[in-house]
């Protein structure tokens, strides 16, 4: 079984496994929904995944198996703490190291599955500190094959299953996660305000904030609002949160 990201270096499982001659009877991916309707990719990523299914089943006549939890995002945002810490409170933005979001949301429906056989994983022949992941049960073609990420990326583009996260700013992964990018962020309230406004409603729900340093999503549309009505640049490498008050005496109200 492949166990695909759509990614490049999972992608480029495809050609490593036929170059070695292995076994592939499934082909799965663990999709997160950020709530019941609405999925954590965004648009573009949407699109290219179902385009790139179409191509891998012409490709091995294997049907991609979108596989998916219980649990949606905000449905695992929203559940009630119990125990000593927090309890009656709401999870909120998950913490950055374990976040609940990929133990409790992406990997549980994946992990039931890989249980059932040998798994292929994406790890390209020159990431040697993600080896001690493989086991006799979980392989790596990419690896035996001798394929590195550069190697991966080429092999993507010439059969048309490259991702638009290597090609244009889209994002890969959830457009919700609290390790995305400052310009990301940014990127994400001007192309699809509508997901912005979702995650305002989350950031006033949270007993937690949005990053461990204190910040929040309000914080950041403060930031971004300014740089909209020309108080600060988008573009200032030597931006301070400070700044927001201290130097430009700003507000958003």
């Amino acid at each position: 079984m492949l166990s695909l990201s759509y990614g490049k270096d999972s992608l480029a499982c495809l050609g490593a496994i036929e170059e070695l001659g292995w076994p592939l009877d499934r082909i799965v991916h663990s999709e997160v929904w950020a709530t019941d309707t609405i999925p954590a990719d965004l648009p573009p990523m949407v699109e290219f995944k179902a385009k790139a299914d179409s191509i891998i089943k012409d490709w091995c006549g294997i049907e991609v198996e979108r596989i998916r939890g219980h649990l949606t995002y905000e449905q695992a945002f929203y559940r009630i703490l119990g125990g000593d810490k927090r309890s009656g409170e709401i999870y909120g933005w998950p913490f950055p190291k374990g976040p609940y979001c990929n133990s409790d949301v992406k990997m549980p429906p994946l992990d039931k599955v890989e249980r059932s056989g040998i798994v292929y994983v994406g790890i390209a022949a020159d990431e040697p500190n993600r080896f001690h992941n493989l086991s006799d049960t979980k392989k790596s073609p990419l690896v035996e094959a001798g394929w590195t990420e550069s190697m991966c990326q080429e092999w993507c583009k010439e059969n048309g299953l490259l991702s638009p996260i290597y090609t244009t700013v889209t994002r890969g992964g959830c457009w919700f996660c609290h390790n995305q990018s400052v310009n990301q962020l940014r990127l994400l309230r001007r192309n699809y305000p509508e997901y912005w406004t979702l995650m305002l409603k989350w950031d006033s729900d949270s007993p937690v904030s949005f990053h461990s340093d204190g910040h929040t999503v309000h914080d950041f549309e403060r930031r971004f609002q300014a740089e909209d009505d020309g108080f600060l640049s988008a573009d200032d490498k030597n931006f301070r949160w400070s700044m927001l008050d201290e130097s430009l005496n700003y507000r958003l109200f």
